[in-house]
């Protein structure tokens, strides 16, 4: 590697090198000069130096080596003057173009030159084969050898090029012109592969802008210049794309364009809006989504309506004939029917994409699916007067189309029209972002649903009908088409309809054809007498035998599914928690890695910083004493100089050691020297000039007054002669003017008579226009009284209406208000009342309680002393008494009870039955040991048992238990 004292030498090297023939080696100099670390700081001698490298680049076609200089040479004057950057670039690609135009000049046919499928491909094995099978090379060997090389070359250079000014927002200008002009080579030579990797490229290079958004020249999207420029690019990209009809490139293009919209959020021009849904025609047209297709016509209807003022009505007709067109070439039927979930779903995320590009949002809920259809878009065209502004043949068309029944003439009618609009279409004169406009395009799909409507419409008229009749009935196609035809609506639930080719008919199926509010009448009608008879007649719950086996079952699984509930939503409670705290243990440990990231982060770019200041000053310090070393050099030399031009004396510095402090003092010291000597010179010329000058003035001041005094006598007979002509003048104009007044003295009285005769028809004809304004002015006012007055009293009338109505409201609110209140104080006193026969209840029981107790007590005082007044030995046949508290069973009391009864106690609610009878189960359950003791000792010989009374005559219902159990004994 050469090492050169000044950039100036290594050009000079390499020019000499280039004059003997050696350019590469002349290439390998300048290239060694440009990434050498000793010349980081830009100068005016590098950019020679760069033009010259860029030349010998594009002569020896060294597409790495310019590429690494330009890389290079950005980082040297990317801080300090960026302009000399944009200028090497722009000889570079000037070069680059000027040698393949030169190369496609020399070429003789340039289609067979180009007939390559990939420019950065090599050879193929079959073409070297070729190559050296043959003994002599063909004309197109010969000129791919010649051209295609240096296009290789020149979309190597856009590439570059583009590489290099990618992030770079000085320079985004001259990175929009490097996109353009290689879209334009690629359009030029047809070049499909190179432009879908000029997309990709440019796509890499916006996605790789807004990842990286912490660049230092990152160009900032925001700005109103920049994203024009990026706009500007995305549709040249659209246009090459369309016109090299890549759609799929295409359509990719329109999503850059929308997503580089909602990235800044801001909408473009109308002009490129214009633009883009023109673009989008053509795309939805071709991958025949002819929903969207019309959407998109009517979105550029819109635009052009509103933002196009040079709009003739002609275009404007022509323009809304498309839409309206586009939107009946959509077919009337749905072509997810009878789809697979995965088709479904590929298929609603393309209908998602193709919304968003013509600017609809819509979302995954099954409500909103129907927001893009033919016939929301139909309505809103004959809401928004797209209609009214189409071609009449158009109108007709729609008409009959949409809303005609005529199964047997649809097609004769049709047709027509069809031929009318297959003639129309044509280029636009005053809008310009739609050049041309072909309705020939929409006929066939018009023939199809003509053919669909007439099919449609036949099988509500028609169950059978010959196949001949059909065919004879639809002029557009052969019977094959209009087979396929039916087979698709019949498989899209459009029509019902069925082809028997052995008895040559077509029966139609009306049973499906009803509409959706008969289709299912039946149905409706028999859940609708389900649910009346239900509510008629509704169905008994039977009881269940468990439930009487186990009267508490329904409360135990009640509270157990409640303990169940409330356990599972403590465990989903503690997962959520678990989960909580996780997600906190997580975000927290992010945390702690995002501040240690940023903690070594910082640290790195101090680190990083400092070294790069540590450099910085290095580097100042180098350029200051190499500066300093050639200003030294450069006095050294110019002293020398001044020596030998003085008489070849001898340097002031011989015999001393030459050092650059010496110098650079023994330099000022001469220059003072100098100066002095210059001010001394200066002085003694500004005298002499002073004394010159002065003298020069005293001569010329006598003329000057001479000249004065014969200037002034000049003056003064020209004015005086000036003055006789003006005088000569004024008195012909006099004299003209007198003569003029006598010619015209005769028509006075005429004059006076004509100017009487108009001030009369003028008053004449004010008097009458200001009459006839009063009249107008007083009908005004009398109108306007009367709707006054009209409307005073509608106000009049509405206002009381309202009145009456708040009126009624609020009575209606207060009846309410007292009848719930009645119902409040009815429900109040009958609980009062209830609680109090209950404590009139309670007082009776403890009042029966006591009185048995102390009947109880006396029995068994009484008890000894009538059993020792008895017989000792009892009567034969005669049951013996039963001792006191002693259990007697019923056959041996039997004889006892019926004379020992006592009359029962009266009972203030009648019957003469007792308490109620407490359930036999509270108290001896089955399977126990113990008997249950007999009436008579539990309620007396004389008490009636409480059997006797109809449990379910008590009004106080489950209150039987409870009285049981508190009349019961408290113990002995």
């Amino acid at each position: 590697m050469s090492t050169f004292a000044k950039p100036e030498n290594a050009l000079k090297r390499a020019e000499e090198l280039i004059n003997v023939g050696q350019k590469q080696d002349a290439l390998q100099a300048l290239h060694d000069l440009i990434t050498s670390k000793r010349y980081r700081a830009w100068q005016k001698p590098l950019e020679r130096i760069m033009f010259k490298y860029v030349e010998l680049c594009v002569d020896l076609r060294r597409g790495r080596f310019a590429k690494d200089g330009l890389i290079q040479y950005r980082i040297v004057c990317q801080q300090v003057n960026v302009t000399s950057l944009e200028e090497v670039i722009k000889h570079f690609m000037h070069l680059s173009t000027e040698k393949a135009e030169q190369a496609r000049s020399q070429a003789q046919a340039l289609e067979e030159a180009l007939d390559v499928d990939d420019l950065e491909a090599d050879k193929r094995p079959e073409d070297l084969m070729l190559s050296y099978v043959s003994g002599e090379k063909g004309k197109e060997r010969s000129d791919r050898e010649l051209v295609t090389p240096w296009f290789k070359f020149l979309w190597e250079t856009y590439r570059t090029v583009l590489e290099i000014l990618r992030n770079n927002s000085k320079l985004e200008a001259l990175y929009a012109m490097t996109a353009h002009r290689a879209f334009q080579f690629c359009k030029q030579y047809k070049r499909t592969t190179e432009f879908r990797r000029l997309c990709e490229i440019i796509r890499n290079h916006l996605a790789n802008l807004n990842k990286y958004r912490d660049q230092r020249d990152r160009p900032d999207l925001s700005a109103p210049e920049s994203l024009q420029l990026y706009l500007d690019t995305r549709f040249e990209q659209l246009k090459v794309a369309t016109e090299l009809e890549l759609w799929q490139e295409a359509f990719r293009s329109i999503e850059d364009i929308h997503g580089l919209m909602c990235m800044v959020k801001k909408t473009p021009k109308a002009s490129l809006m214009v633009v883009y849904y023109a673009k989008l025609t053509e795309i939805f047209w071709i991958s025949s989504s002819h929903l969207y297709h019309a959407y998109a016509w009517l979105k550029l209807f819109t635009l052009q309506k509103s933002f196009n003022k040079n709009l003739s009505q002609k275009d404007l007709q022509m323009i809304a004939s498309s839409v309206v067109l586009a939107a009946l070439a959509v077919a009337p039927y749905d072509h997810t029917q009878g789809a697979s979930h995965l088709e479904l779903e590929n298929e609603k995320e393309r209908n998602m994409r193709m919304a968003n590009l013509i600017g609809f949002n819509l979302d995954l809920k099954p409500e909103s699916r129907e927001a893009l259809s033919r016939s929301s878009l139909l309505s809103e065209l004959v809401s928004k007067g797209v209609m009214s502004c189409a071609t009449q043949e158009v109108k007709d068309l729609y008409h009959l189309l949409e809303h005609e029944f005529l199964p047997l003439d649809l097609t004769a009618k049709v047709q027509p029209l069809l031929s009318k609009i297959f003639k129309l279409g044509g280029k636009l004169t005053s809008a310009s972002s739609v050049p041309e406009v072909h309705l020939s395009q929409y006929v066939p799909a018009l023939e199809k649903l003509a053919t669909l409507r007439l099919l449609q419409q036949v099988s509500q008229v028609y169950q059978t009908m010959k196949i001949e009749s059909l065919s004879q009935m639809i002029p557009f196609f052969d019977f094959s088409a209009v087979e396929k035809i039916s087979v698709d609506a019949v498989k899209h639930n459009f029509i019902a309809m069925k082809l028997d080719h052995m008895k040559h008919v077509v029966l139609f199926d009306t049973q499906d054809l009803e509409s959706d509010g008969l289709r299912d009448h039946l149905t409706v009608f028999a859940e609708s007498l389900n649910k009346t008879r239900a509510m008629i007649y509704p169905p008994t719950k039977k009881s269940s035998k468990l439930g009487e086996i186990l009267p508490g079952l329904g409360e135990i699984v009640d509270k157990e599914h409640k303990r169940l509930l409330a356990r599972k939503s403590i465990i989903e409670k503690r997962k959520e928690e678990q989960e909580r705290q996780l997600l906190e243990m997580e975000r927290e440990e992010e945390s702690r890695r995002l501040k240690q990231q940023k903690i070594t982060e910082e640290a790195e770019q101090k680190r990083l910083a400092a070294e790069y200041e540590q450099r910085n000053k290095q580097r100042i310090l180098r350029e200051i004493e190499e500066r300093e070393l050639e200003e030294a050099q450069a006095l050294l030399e110019e002293h020398e100089k001044r020596s030998k031009r003085k008489g070849g004396k001898k340097p002031i510095l011989e015999g001393e050691k030459v050092t650059k402090q010496i110098l650079m003092e023994r330099a000022l010291s001469e220059q003072l020297r100098e100066r002095q000597e210059m001010e001394k010179k200066l002085q003694k010329l500004v005298k002499t000039m002073d004394y010159l000058e002065r003298a020069k003035r005293e001569e010329a001041a006598p003329l000057i007054e001479a000249a004065f005094q014969q200037r002034l006598v000049e003056e003064k007979a020209l004015h005086e002669h000036e003055q006789q002509q003006e005088i000569e003048l004024s008195r012909q104009r006099h004299d003209g003017d007198l003569r003029e007044k006598n010619r015209l003295s005769r028509m006075l009285e005429n004059k006076i008579i004509f100017e009487e005769r108009v001030q009369s028809r003028r008053e004449s004809e004010f008097n009458q226009r200001r009459a006839e304004r009063e009249e107008r002015i007083n009908q005004i006012v009398q109108a306007r009284k009367q709707e006054r007055e009209a409307l005073r009293k509608k106000i009049f009338f509405v206002r009381s209406e309202e009145e009456r109505l708040n009126r009624l409201r609020e009575e209606e609110e207060a009846r309410k208000h007292e009848e719930a209140e009645r119902r409040r104080k009815e429900e109040a006193e009958h609980k009062a009342k209830l609680d109090k026969i209950a404590e009139k209840q309670r007082q009776r029981e403890r009042e029966l309680e006591e009185k048995e107790r102390i009947r109880r007590e006396a029995l068994l005082v009484d008890g000894p002393s009538r059993s020792s007044e008895l017989p000792a030995g009892p009567e034969p046949g005669a049951a013996a008494a039963p001792a006191p508290g002693k259990y007697v069973p019923r056959f041996r009391r039997g004889g006892t009870e019926g004379s020992a009864q006592a009359p029962p106690e009266t009972d203030r609610w009648g019957g003469g039955s007792g308490r109620p009878a407490p359930p036999d189960s509270d108290k001896w359950s089955s399977g126990s040991a113990r008997q249950p003791p007999s009436d008579t000792d539990r309620w007396g010989s004389g008490g009636s048992r409480p059997d006797d009374r109809n449990p379910s005559s008590d009004r106080w219902g489950g209150g039987s238990k409870s009285t049981w159990s508190s009349s019961r004994p408290r113990g002995r």
